[in-house]
């Protein structure tokens, strides 16, 4: 195996963009440490926080930062005939985003190869080697872990449902509705609802107040709109209904709830 580059916590600001409308040129393995949004294959995929990918040379994809403290982790490489066979053995999905079931086993084995590879020890080639055979290993447990999550939980559907949980943050001011929601990853309406809370501990509806009262927080923290854009801006044409619904989940208006957050800003 042959080593391009390897990057430890990289940092990118939300609106950053990577493009590789020809593919990497070469293998490239992400561990992604916060949300994103990849193309592949003309298709917008969410990538939830703590998920890695593999990606083919010549695989087109782009992706965007969704995160306000993205990081990722970051392997460029080529692989020989050996790494090859193992990837293909481990059966390891590749042009695809994979939520890890634990993925600071992965980080931390990033983290040896690269500082391996760039110190000056005689046999740090062998030794990155060996780091990379144990990244495949764990990458191919994590896989393995979650598909046995998948199956306590309706395995066909579980990256769905983590697909459309990220959706609901990532886009709270969207109308959402629990029927076009289950047409979406072809189930009932009622089976939906019951899967959703079984896997997530809170249901749909309330999961989608959450989301638009979280980003509500975000925005009188760190902007200078209105009440009445807040709440256009979270998926609320009556600013009243976010009056209420967002004092009833926080306990203040979200006059208030600005109000005490200058006053602490300013302590």
């Amino acid at each position: 195996m042959r080593i391009e580059s390897i990057t430890l916590d990289h940092e990118r600001t939300r609106n950053f963009v990577v493009e590789r409308p020809m593919g990497a040129g070469v293998w490239v393995f992400l561990a992604l440490k916060a949300r994103a949004v990849f193309t592949i294959g003309g298709r917008e995929i969410p990538s939830p926080d703590n998920s890695f990918i593999l990606l083919t040379p010549e695989q087109p994809f782009s992706y965007r930062c969704d995160a306000d403290d993205f990081k990722e982790d970051s392997v460029f490489f080529t692989p020989d005939d050996e790494d090859m066979k193992r990837i293909t053995d481990m059966k390891i999905p590749l042009n695809k985003v994979i939520p890890a079931a634990e993925l600071t086993g992965i980080t931390s084995l990033l983290r040896s190869m690269c500082l391996e590879y760039y110190s000056a020890n005689k046999n740090r080639l062998e030794s990155v080697d060996l780091y990379f055979r144990l990244l495949l290993s764990k990458v191919n447990e994590s896989v393995l872990s979650m598909k046995k999550i998948s199956a306590v939980h309706e395995g066909l559907y579980i990256e769905k449902l983590m697909w459309l949980r990220e959706s609901i943050y990532r886009w709270p001011s969207k109308t959402w509705t629990v029927d076009e929601m289950a047409a979406d990853v072809s189930l009932s309406r009622s089976r939906l609802q019951h899967l959703y809370t079984e896997t997530f501990g809170i249901s749909i509806s309330k999961d989608i107040i959450t989301s638009r009262l979280d980003k509500a927080a975000e925005l009188l923290k760190k902007s200078e709109y209105s009440i009445n854009k807040v709440a256009e801006l979270v998926g609320y044409p009556n600013a009243s209904y976010f009056n209420r619904q967002f004092k009833n989940g926080l306990g203040m208006t979200p006059t208030e709830f600005r109000r005490e957050y200058q006053e602490q800003e300013a302590i």
